[in-house]
């Protein structure tokens, strides 16, 4: 079977093994072949509402449906666009208009909330009207043929700094490759049992949805109400026989600080890998101390590569103030370290992280100047003009050769002739006992740094910032320390700076 469609990966599996379970949520549980008929429905009603081929918005909340939409949006030939259900109709309506769908897939309570917006010409169809569809077998294949592997899987979008939307597209052969490595990376199998944790809107996803496919494991999507009960996930895992996890920082140091992985038994749990922000060690530790002999690994990777270019498998013993390195390149992939001078950075010297390969997006769907800036032709192989993502990121390699992640461009200040990492004064925080989680930002109308602590315990500046002295020097010291019970966070379980920044004009 020629890969040049993702939802081959559905088609092989539900082949090879019909009745094993395949995706399960707490409203349902599909076996690989129902998982594929009821996507083929979808995917026929699509075809029959003339969508094949365009885009399509999924407007759900996060389940096992969504899925199937996604499916069945490849199926009809086109990419999906997921979107959070909780979004704020101003924001889906920019999308809209981004995107310009053939079709919003939604259900009635959501489909409410779209009257009086412009949806552009797209129509809305009802999932439970898509999922009865007849199937056109004949006209599915030959939607699905049309397919080649550099077409949009789907469309993902992040926030833009104008406010605008940006629309990062990711192409199938990017997913087709990265499912493989990740099955490979991860030694994964039919017996996998994956627990997703990370929104759908949110690509930290597709390591779940697709390494399951290609495995013809079992992925189960963890009730978001139980996210919020960091305590009882350890329980979730031992009760489901869960063998792999790639959650957000967040969630692990939440899990981590709750104390319950002390004394906790999950003896199927073979994997914990993580991405998005950058994770703790002392967290980190806990995890490692309390389940060792499993595999942990840092990966990285923006939006605008098919989820991580860079990973990490933990090998040694790391103190709670050493940086955790991000590694190597993913297979297929190639990461340069760009200076300012456009040359490439030698060992130890800092430079732009710029990713090479089949897992960097198209470009930023229907905006081709935001496009033109971001993905540029490789300054060091001009000759046959390949294409790069510049992510903005700041890294090194050590003499290991492994890279190490030093934080964004944006995030990089200089106070008082000192260039700062605010990331780094963040590290050294969770070195303080008592400290849950922490977040630095830059008062640029002050000119200082003001450090946001979540914690239980009230901290006095003066008496925290000696503790500080132990970890960073005294120029990189916060002028302002304010005490959270819990740090705001993003849809997607990150800590949300903007939230933050606001606070200081605010306040």
């Amino acid at each position: 079977m020629m890969m040049n469609s993702a939802v081959r990966l559905l088609d092989r599996a539900a082949a090879r093994w019909p009745e094993r379970p395949a995706v399960e949520d707490e409203a349902q549980r599909l076996t690989y072949r129902e998982y594929r008929e009821i996507s083929q429905r979808v995917g026929g009603g699509l075809l029959q509402a003339g969508c094949g081929g365009r885009p399509v918005v999924v407007y759900l909340p996060k389940s096992v449906r969504m899925l199937t939409v996604f499916m069945g949006t490849m199926y009809a030939g086109g990419p999906y666009v997921p979107v959070d259900a909780n979004i704020p109709l101003s924001r889906l309506e920019k999308i809209i208009d981004s995107v310009r769908p053939g079709a919003v897939v939604t259900d009635e309570a959501h489909a409410e909330k779209l009257a009086g917006l412009a949806l552009q010409g797209s129509q809305v169809c009802l999932y439970d009207h898509l999922a009865a569809s007849a199937v056109d077998e004949a006209a599915l294949e030959a939607a699905v043929d049309a397919v080649v592997d550099t077409d949009p899987i789907y469309v993902m979008y992040t926030s833009g700094s104008t406010g605008t939307p940006k629309g990062v597209t990711i192409p199938h052969r990017g997913i087709l490759d990265y499912a493989v490595w990740v099955t490979e990376t991860f030694r994964f199998d039919e017996s996998t049992v994956m627990a997703n944790q990370a929104a759908f809107y949110f690509d930290n996803s597709t390591f779940d949805i697709y390494g399951s496919l290609q495995c013809g494991g079992r992925l189960l999507l963890i009730p978001e109400t139980l996210l919020l009960y960091p305590a009882k996930l350890p329980d979730y895992l031992r009760e489901n026989a869960v063998t792999s996890i790639f959650w957000v920082p967040t969630v692990m140091i939440a899990v981590a600080n709750s104390g319950a992985l002390e004394g906790a038994e999950l003896p199927a749990l073979k994997n914990v890998a993580f991405c998005g922000e950058v994770m703790p060690n002392t967290q980190l530790n806990i995890w490692r101390r309390n389940l060792p002999g499993r595999t942990y690994a840092n990966l990285y990777g923006p939006t605008e590569i098919t989820d991580v270019c860079c990973y990490y498998i933990v090998d040694r013993p790391f103190a709670d103030a050493d940086p955790l390195p991000i590694g190597r390149a993913c297979e297929n992939m190639r990461v340069v370290l760009l200076t300012e001078d456009g040359r490439e950075a030698e060992t130890g010297e800092q430079g732009e992280l710029c990713v090479i390969g089949t897992g960097v997006a198209l470009g930023y769907w229907n905006a081709p100047e935001l496009t033109e800036r971001a993905f540029v032709p490789n300054p060091l192989r001009p000759a046959f003009g390949e294409r790069m993502y510049r992510t903005g990121d700041l890294a090194f390699r050590n003499e290991e050769g492994l890279l190490m992640f030093q934080g964004r461009r944006d995030s990089q200040i200089k106070l008082r002739g000192h260039r700062i990492e605010l990331g780094e004064i963040e590290t050294a925080a969770m070195c303080v006992a008592g400290v849950e989680n922490a977040c630095a930002v830059f008062d640029e109308e002050q000119q200082e740094i003001v450090l946001f602590l979540e914690s239980k315990e009230q901290f006095l500046p003066r008496k925290f910032n000696l503790e500080l002295r132990k970890y960073i020097p005294v120029y990189m010291l916060p002028g302002r320390i304010t005490t959270m019970a819990a740090l705001p966070h993003t849809a997607n379980d990150k800590i949300d700076r903007v939230a933050l920044r606001r606070s200081l004009k605010e306040g």
